[in-house]
């Protein structure tokens, strides 16, 4: 089989961990990501110098990296100082984004430039070049604007997303690397403020719902408290769907390996509840057109993670799903046995 042609949309630590999963099996991995992240350091540095969003554009570039280790620490080291607020958590690697950004005059090509120097085998782009918000409308009427506030807990649930300007463009060679792709990755992650958010570049949707390719959306392990409370899987299946445009999603790839008891209860007692693949998921996601297969996904054997500001969950093991992609496309590109007489 050539070597295949990949496109993963999304960001946080989702996307990274499926473009890390598929780098043992190809190098033409494009990463499409996601600048509306507002929280922690990624929001200050988007206050005080206009720029995208650039943290889950770092991780992308990072788990893509060949080159120097020493930079590759360095772009996911996090100042701690008890002498500034506005540094302590900073990570380096979107200061440093910023300031390219600077020199280079424009963010896509601090990000290509960047990406040099980090040796990255494969492209990372931002969806859109815009320094937007992501907003929200509850199923209260009222609306929430910035992505930290939209992904809150404790308030109503979420009626619909929506970008804060208008017309929002996607970034030079997007279209172009989806139209060009062999697979098409959606999430794992957020649904809303990460997935979908991604999908609100018009151009970036309608072109993942005309493509040949196989698109594949990675469902998440569990709910997320502020998003997803009430959620199962068809319906986030169904949300997806919807910011395609109704049509466009071939499959969504389900963990068939149950976690153990005691990982349910720890992330349970979090207010996150297990996402079980259930008959009746299963049957409602078919109803909707797509295709449910089932793969062990997950991270059985690691305990918990402590991350910074940021919610843990049941992780995806990025070898089980790398491996899981590339044996859903070789199925589908099995050529028909014709029988000679």
């Amino acid at each position: 089989m050539d070597e295949l042609k990949v496109v993963c949309v999304g960001g946080g630590l989702g996307a990274p961990s499926v473009m890390r999963g598929l780098k043992r099996h190809t190098s033409r991995i494009t990463g499409l990501i996601g600048v509306t992240d507002s929280g922690r350091s990624t929001g200050k540095v988007r206050i005080a110098l206009d720029v995208p969003a650039p943290g889950d554009i770092r991780n992308a570039m990072v788990v893509l990296a060949e080159g120097s280790p020493e930079l590759r620490r360095l772009f996911q080291h996090r100042f701690r100082t008890d002498k500034s607020e506005e540094l302590d958590g900073m990570a380096f690697g979107n200061l440093f984004l910023a300031a390219l950004t600077q020199l280079e005059g424009s963010f896509l090509g601090a990000v290509e430039e960047a990406a040099r120097m980090l040796g990255v085998r494969g492209r990372v782009l931002p969806v859109t070049l815009y320094n937007t918000h992501l907003c929200a409308e509850l199923v209260d009427g009222s609306v929430v604007e910035q992505e930290v506030n939209v992904r809150a807990v404790g308030k109503p649930a979420i009626a619909r997303i929506f970008l804060k300007d208008g017309e929002v463009e996607p970034c030079a060679g997007t279209v172009e690397a989806i139209a060009e792709a062999d697979l098409i990755t959606l999430g794992p992650g957020s649904l809303y403020t990460t997935v979908c958010a991604c999908l609100l570049v018009p151009e970036i949707a309608h072109a993942i719902a005309e493509s040949d390719a196989p698109v594949v959306y990675i469902a998440n392990t569990t709910t997320q408290p502020g998003q997803t409370d009430e959620l199962g899987l068809a319906e986030h299946v169904r949300t997806v769907l919807h910011h395609l445009g109704g049509r466009g999603l071939d499959v969504a790839l389900l963990n068939a390996d149950a976690p153990p008891a005691e990982l349910r209860e720890h992330y349970s007692a979090q207010g996150l509840r297990y996402l079980e693949p259930t008959e009746n998921e299963l049957g409602a996601i078919r109803a909707l057109g797509v295709d449910p297969v089932l793969a062990p996904l997950i991270d059985t054997w690691s305990g918990p993670r402590r991350l910074w500001e940021k919610l843990d969950t049941i992780r995806h093991d990025a070898d089980r799903v790398g491996d899981a992609l590339v044996a859903l496309v070789r199925e589908r590109r099995r050529p028909r046995i014709e029988v000679v007489r």
